[in-house]
């Protein structure tokens, strides 16, 4: 099948090359997002693969329904940027990466929270300029802390079963409690609870309707003084503008983040020569306490390999029966 694959860098096209001896598609890579003025780009190739910060709006969907497109492959597991009853009423169908490696995102959760606590990046720069002072660098035993994870999916357990690794206090918010959680020890609590509770909030929670701007102001006064957000998962489910608020007052004592609202316009490219406008984000990267990285949680070999490789499979159960286990259904929406 002749693809158009979008928002493509070099470990795309590498990746995604060496999968594809086995499925053989026509492979077209362009570098460029997919939005309202580029569609024309991809106009005409029945299958377009598309990443996270490809817009696939009405619009968008319509154009390309009617320019020949049949299939619309995310090659990531969440599908906030697509209007799915858009794209069911234009019969174009929706298929995902449902679990290309949890543990990878998992793992780099970890990381921004051991990171943030023992203060790693300040202590690189003191040790690189000769400064091997301690003080501003006290940290404490993630042993005994209580660790509330939002979403308890397949990304939320692997992070469940570090943390358990570490000796944490578990509590879990989740409309659908998780077996493997469960035999970890993990107490399941309201929100409220969780806010009150927890020495560090993880975020493992689909962006949704639900989700949307979950952390805000009221969300935060609830929390403990000083507690740790982590978010690696979808940067709308934070309010912006409530967290930095937070961080003013010193009630978020530490934020790691890999997702941002509106990373958009600025992830997954070199911006270091140029003046960047977002304000939020220029005023985030002020505080000592705030660890930002550009959406790599993602990024390992491992999960590479499997997003491309289930990509292609997904595209090439479509092009045979006309059907995916991977498709993205209006059930999935509530």
């Amino acid at each position: 099948m002749k693809i158009a694959v979008c928002s493509t860098q070099s470990y795309d096209r590498q990746f995604l090359t060496e999968a594809n001896r086995e499925f053989a598609h026509e492979l077209t890579f362009f570098d460029a997002h997919l939005n309202e003025e580029t569609w024309r780009m991809v106009a005409g190739f029945p299958a377009v693969c598309v990443f996270v910060n490809d817009t696939l709006n009405t619009a968008v969907l319509t154009n390309l329904a009617e320019q020949g497109t049949r299939l619309i492959a995310l090659r990531c597991a969440g599908f906030n940027n697509v209007d799915v009853q858009a794209a069911s009423d234009l019969g174009l169908k929706v298929v995902r990466v449902p679990a290309y490696s949890p543990h990878s995102v998992a793992e780099h959760s970890v990381a921004l929270m051991m990171a943030l606590n023992r203060k790693i990046p300040r202590a690189y720069n003191r040790v690189r300029d000769g400064n091997f002072a301690l003080e501003g660098l006290l940290g404490f035993e993630l042993r005994g802390k209580t660790v509330g994870i939002i979403g308890t999916g397949r990304i939320g357990a692997a992070v469940a079963g570090i943390l358990h690794g570490f000796g944490c206090r578990l509590i879990a918010y989740d409309p659908q409690p998780n077996a493997e959680c469960l035999s970890l020890g993990v107490e399941y609590v309201s929100l409220q609870q969780l806010y009150a509770a927890s020495d560090i909030i993880t975020l493992h929670s689909p962006l949704n309707k639900q989700s949307l701007h979950l952390i805000n102001a009221a969300a935060v006064a609830q929390m403990k003084r000083g507690v740790m957000l982590i978010n690696t998962s979808r940067g709308g489910v934070i309010d912006t503008p409530a967290v930095i608020a937070g961080l003013k007052s010193c009630k978020i004592g530490y934020l790691g983040l890999d997702v941002y609202e509106q990373e958009g316009d600025l992830f997954f490219q070199d911006l270091s020569n140029q003046v960047i406008q977002d304000d939020m984000f220029e005023r985030l990267l002020t505080f000592p306490n705030v660890l930002i990285t550009g959406h790599q949680g993602f990024f390992t070999q491992e999960a590479l390999t499997s997003i491309a490789q289930t990509t292609l499979q997904n595209i090439s159960l479509f092009e045979k029966t006309g059907e995916c286990q991977n498709q993205v259904t209006m059930e999935l929406l509530r």
